[in-house]
């Protein structure tokens, strides 16, 4: 696993998020970092670091802490509410760029309390890779919507080439590779809904 880059002395309010919802995440779990390191190939020192927000993880390590946990980047990316707001305002939509790729996500939408579906706006840059291990969740339906540019995926073995206006749809419980290419990249919407 590729590590973490050292985060920006003020930090970002969405990477300040992402780090205290992992430490709360381990915490309810009555986990130690000795013991997400061991789950997760993720040194504890690493973790400890994430979680101070000290270092931006990188899109491999959130997908391997989203899937232990058990939780989806977006849903780990937005604050949880007793009650999901209907209005989602742009500027109320976190994001998150991994600091390795460049790649970036937009939770649209993401899901609340009661609510099974969420939309998440990706743009990942020409040349740029992001693998996944595993599902985070197990049976997550996917539908992916190429808004613009090109973009390779590989889904749990079989690869296909996006192109703008084309849609893929998987349900996903495997490893998963997404690769921009082009000269532009790619920019795509996924619909994602819980089983």
């Amino acid at each position: 696993m590729r590590a973490a880059v050292d985060a920006p002395a003020a930090g970002h309010h969405i990477e300040r998020r992402i780090a205290r919802r992992l430490a709360r995440l381990r915490a309810e779990r009555g986990w130690s970092l000795e013991d997400v390191a061991e789950r997760t190939a993720i040194s504890r020192a690493t973790l400890s670091r994430l979680e101070r927000s000290e270092l931006s993880p990188t899109a491999a390590m959130l997908g391997t802490l989203c899937a232990l946990y058990g939780w989806t980047l977006s849903r780990l990316m937005a604050e949880a509410e007793t009650k999901p707001p209907s209005l989602v305002r742009a500027a109320e939509q976190p994001e998150w760029r991994d600091p390795e790729s460049g790649y970036r996500r937009r939770a649209i939408s993401a899901p609340g309390p009661g609510l099974r579906g969420e939309l998440v706006d990706v743009h990942m840059p020409a040349g740029a890779s992001v693998s996944f291990d595993k599902s985070p969740v197990i049976g997550l339906e996917h539908h992916l919507w190429m808004i613009d540019g090109a973009l390779d995926i590989e889904v749990e073995g079989s690869r296909f080439r996006l192109r703008a206006g084309d849609c893929l749809r998987y349900v996903l419980a495997g490893a998963s590779r997404f690769h921009g290419v082009g000269k532009r990249g790619a920019r795509y919407l996924v619909a994602i809904v819980h089983p």
